[in-house]
């Protein structure tokens, strides 16, 4: 079967009342806990289909909220992005989020039994894994015995040395003059300067700039008189931390590790760790957030098992289910990574990107699911589902800091009422609601069986399909006596469409030319005609729809 990970922000997922103040405190707001997700709950993200559950924000991190009472730090608000924080502005690599325990004090015997509780549901965890930067008042209190923190030691008279873990700029204070306080006068201090995440090297961050945090050092010399440069021998002392970090979460039973901006961290280091990791967990997998298309396969090369497919395959999909390109486009998104397709994740949703049915993409739900067919059903490499798409959250509240953008935040204090609906409260759940959900797990889990899917070979049809090309793709899955016909109809219109299949398909993937019957595994539609190079195939396929006809030899 392929992979389906699951994508969920435990946060955002509490039983309680929804009150959902703008700006509100968790005192207002609440906050979803590990113990939500019980035996229920995860019985029914594994009936969606999901073979692996990303819990996105479990290590602790920047936030507004007041834990000193349990030996826990505060960060001073002006470096905290909403009152909840950044799951990305990591405090401790070493703790979990003590938002999400019901007892702080026992957060990480929580947090384990969750992943105990998704092992035993039949589903492997996903855990981020966040490399290349850290928070500015990062400070592990959780550290096992005789572990170094990072930055301690550091020399801050140098802005570079492969000794120290962060940038320093020379002697100059932090100047936040661009940053709107969130603080009664008393600003955050620095000195010096600590680089930005973002690889902003000078000692003033813009609003629009990674602020929060500040930029490890894996051994590059951004600044140097010669422009960019490695210096990884004698290796750097970030890698041995940040490995053994990897390990430390390794040993307690994770599965796969996301790894966050993994572009921005040099191959170098990633061979070194992941190759330190396999070796003593050789299942683990690595996901790579690598954007730039022409690094894939020096990141996978260095050991990454998958690797978000997003300027590709997504991004095509968003446009042409807006309309902004044609469906034949899609054929080029796949082969410009044909020789690692196992290797893409494929996505229509993130907690990075706008939801389907925000003001900003597609807004109704159902314009998006023949782009769902393809990115299920064209290759057999994973799919990645965002919590909430299944139900068509739209993502147009206004929650605080996140803004009104068509995402879900990742800074406040939320309930996500749809999800809340159809994880706690179905009684409530809306009929549209049902419906597109029932349509992903059909897809999800029924259509991810086939052979054909997981263990097929993909023959593209459209370059001999030319009236395909604006609004329709279409495409074969064969394994073994099963073959896949498979139509997505992008078009707000339902359409008849005569669809041909070339002598070279039937050559490729040993199909005899002979009458055949089929059944649309996506409705109880069945047609029955002539598998011939000859004799185009009739079919009519529904409004923003898809037909996946199983021919059986």
């Amino acid at each position: 079967m392929k992979q389906v990970i699951y994508q969920v922000l435990p946060r955002l997922l509490g039983r309680e009342p929804v009150r959902n103040i703008p700006c509100g405190s968790v005192e207002q707001n609440g906050c979803g806990k590990f113990n939500d997700f019980d035996e229920r709950v995860l019985q029914h993200i594994h009936d969606l289909g999901a073979t692996h559950v990303w819990f996105t924000g479990v290590i602790r991190h920047a936030t507004q909220t007041d834990y000193t009472q349990y030996g826990i730090p505060c960060q001073h608000p002006d470096i905290v992005k909403g009152r909840a924080g950044s799951p990305y502005a990591i405090t401790d690599y070493y703790d979990v989020d003590p938002d999400l325990a019901v007892n702080v004090n026992q957060r990480m015997e929580e947090w384990m039994a969750l992943v105990e509780r998704t092992h035993r549901m039949g589903m492997k965890v996903v855990m981020d894994f966040v490399p290349n930067h850290v928070a500015r008042q990062y400070h592990s209190i959780a550290k096992p015995l005789g572990v170094k923190d990072l930055g301690e030691g550091d020399n801050t008279d140098y802005h570079f040395s492969t000794a120290n873990n962060f940038y320093y700029c020379w002697g100059q204070p932090l100047d936040l003059s661009d940053i709107p306080t969130n603080s009664d006068g008393n600003r955050y201090q620095e000195q010096p300067a600590k680089a930005t995440g973002n690889d902003h090297f000078d000692n003033r961050p813009g609003r629009n700039d990674w602020y929060e945090t500040i930029k490890l050092n894996y051994g590059i010399d951004y600044c140097d008189a010669g422009g960019r440069s490695e210096h990884f021998n004698p290796i750097p002392d970030t890698w041995s931390k940040m490995t053994d970090i990897l390990l430390f979460w390794a040993q307690k039973g994770i599965d796969a590790f996301r790894c966050d901006m993994a572009e921005m961290v040099p191959t170098a280091f990633w061979q070194w760790a992941i190759d330190k990791v396999k070796f003593l967990h050789p299942q683990i997998q690595f996901i790579g957030e690598v954007y730039d298309p022409n690094q894939y396969r020096n990141y996978l090369n260095a050991g990454f098992d998958l690797l978000y497919d997003k300027v590709g395959m997504y991004d095509c999909l968003r446009n042409v289910v807006c309309g902004r390109c044609n469906a034949a486009d899609i054929t080029h998104a796949w082969q410009a990574t044909d020789d690692i397709r196992d290797h893409m994740l494929y996505f229509l949703e993130n907690h990075d990107e706008q939801r389907i049915t925000s003001d900003f993409f597609a807004v109704d739900a159902q314009k998006a699911i023949p782009a769902l067919v393809v990115a299920t059903l064209l290759q057999s490499n994973a799919f990645m589902l965002y919590a909430g798409q299944e139900v068509g959250e739209r993502g147009m509240n206004e929650e605080g800091f996140s803004g009104h953008d068509g995402r879900t935040t990742i800074f406040d204090y939320w309930t996500v009422d749809s999800l809340q609906r159809a994880f706690f409260y179905r009684r409530r759940m809306r009929k549209e609601e049902r419906q597109l959900e029932q349509c992903y797990q059909k897809v999800l889990k029924q259509l991810l069986k086939e052979k054909a899917v997981y263990d097929g070979q993909t023959f593209d049809l459209m370059y001999v399909n030319p009236q395909l090309s604006q609004r329709q793709f279409a495409f074969l899955r064969k394994a073994a006596t099963d073959i896949l016909l498979v139509i997505a109809n992008f078009d707000g219109n339902e359409v008849t469409v005569n669809v041909t299949i070339p002598q070279h398909a039937f050559d490729f993937l040993a199909i005899p030319q002979r009458a055949f019957n089929a059944d649309d595994l996506l409705s109880e539609e069945k047609i029955s005609g002539q598998l011939s190079a000859d004799t185009p195939i009739t079919m009519t396929v529904p409004a923003h729809g898809a037909r996946v006809w199983k021919i059986k030899l």
